[in-house]
């Protein structure tokens, strides 16, 4: 058995993509400049933190935003954080699971599969390690 990989640290976010069942890219999460860190401890914490980064928006536009944090376990494969802070209370203690996989020095977060205009989505994060010390 080979050791997960080592998920502690900070992160910043490089890549966002919305698919369809088909691979079809559909939408931009945060947009065409996201922007976005997670920090994850050695003590099992972690904070996330998103936006679309552009300094302004096209009329009509809301500003994609995310952030929440809690206790989190990592068995290799799944990410699951229990939400103990965050700015949609829906998530308040709500498990957060997130599929892990690693391409290179990437991590790729993928949330449970969503529904966006009557079709099923799924979401892909990509992040980069910045510092192997968490915040």
């Amino acid at each position: 058995m080979t050791a997960s990989p080592d998920i502690v640290g900070v992160w910043k976010l490089v890549a966002a993509t919305t698919t369809d069942p088909g691979g079809t890219q559909v939408a931009v999460p945060y947009g065409p400049r996201g922007m976005g860190i997670v920090s994850l401890t050695s003590d099992g914490r972690m904070m996330a933190v998103l936006v679309d980064g552009r300094s302004t928006l096209p009329d009509g536009a809301k500003r994609d935003y995310s952030s929440y944090c809690g206790n989190y376990t990592f068995d290799g494969r799944t990410l699951v954080t229990t939400v103990d802070a965050t700015a949609n209370p829906e998530r308040l203690t709500v498990p957060q699971v997130r599929k892990v996989r690693f391409q290179g020095e990437r991590m790729i977060l993928q949330p449970p599969p969503g529904e966006m205009n009557g079709v099923t989505v799924t979401r892909e994060l990509t992040w980069e390690k910045i510092s192997p010390v968490s915040l």
